[in-house]
């Protein structure tokens, strides 16, 4: 394992129901609009709005806008630096830490992916061999990588949407730009109940000492233990129902199970 990564690893996306496609391959290429023969300074994916995942423990290292990735996300992972581009959304800041399988962000139609190495440019399929391979070799010898204690807790945790939890997902790959686009804009608020009962949640569980009860993480930063697991369960209730109920406002999108009732319910909250 020539990358050490104390989360584990992870692929920087899941394929969905068929193999996700390479489109454009690293190196002297032809142009697929022009035909003009370019170099080509990463590797293309047709993975179109999927989540995209840390692939190791890391710092996000850069973030920006140019004219050949557009809205890009860089994360450095030891001596690795790892380029996401062409994303539609970016879900995390400049400085954060990151570990395996952490979601920093939504692919546009396609993902564009670029690696360094001691500043060095290679081409980005040995990264994601090396990547897979260091998976495989946890799998094999029966260790369980990217997760923390917290997420092993966390687990167990149940929502009141745990049945619909594969369409929210589908719905999610969807929407979940738009979303977050929307609430950064002020064309969305949250409900002045929701935003609430957030305040409520956050300033108990400082009350109760909720934060910092273990030795915070990359990704548990609030050193979060056993005792603050029913109020993440009750606050991912909370962004769930304002998720779904955005859909149903501005998209008359809802959830194949509900009935007219709960439908109107959803479209007509304050």
């Amino acid at each position: 394992m020539i990358l050490q990564s104390p989360s584990g690893y992870c692929m920087p996306f899941e394929e969905h129901d068929k193999e996700v496609e390479m489109t454009l391959g690293y190196g002297k290429q032809l142009h697929p609009k022009t035909g003009v023969e370019f170099f080509h300074h990463g590797v293309d994916f047709s993975a179109p709005h999927y989540l995209l995942s840390a692939v190791a423990s890391g710092i996000v290292s850069g973030i920006g806008n140019d004219t050949q990735r557009g809205a890009y996300l860089v994360i450095r992972y030891g001596d690795y630096e790892v380029s996401y581009g062409h994303l539609s959304s970016i879900l995390v800041g400049y400085g954060d830490g990151v570990g395996a399988g952490q979601t920093v962000g939504v692919s546009d139609d396609v993902l564009h992916l670029e690696t360094k190495y001691k500043g060095e440019e290679f081409d980005p399929i040995e990264f994601l061999t090396m990547i897979y391979g260091n998976i495989k070799s946890l799998e094999r010898r029966g260790e369980t990588f990217g997760k923390t204690d917290f997420r092993e807790m966390a687990g167990g945790f149940r929502t009141k949407y745990d049945k619909d939890a594969g369409e929210i997902e589908e719905l999610m790959l969807r929407f979940f730009p738009a979303y977050l686009k929307d609430l950064g804009s002020g064309e969305y608020r949250l409900p002045q109940r929701t935003e609430q009962s957030l305040r409520n949640m956050l300033m108990m569980a400082s009350a109760r000492n909720y934060f910092f009860e273990m030795i915070p993480s990359m990704e548990n930063p609030m050193g979060l233990g056993h005792r603050s697991i029913p109020l993440a369960a009750k606050v991912q209730n909370l962004l769930l129902e304002d998720f779904l109920g955005y859909l149903a406002l501005r998209h008359g999108t809802y959830l194949s199970g509900w009935d007219e009732g709960v439908k109107k319910k959803s479209s007509d909250r304050p």
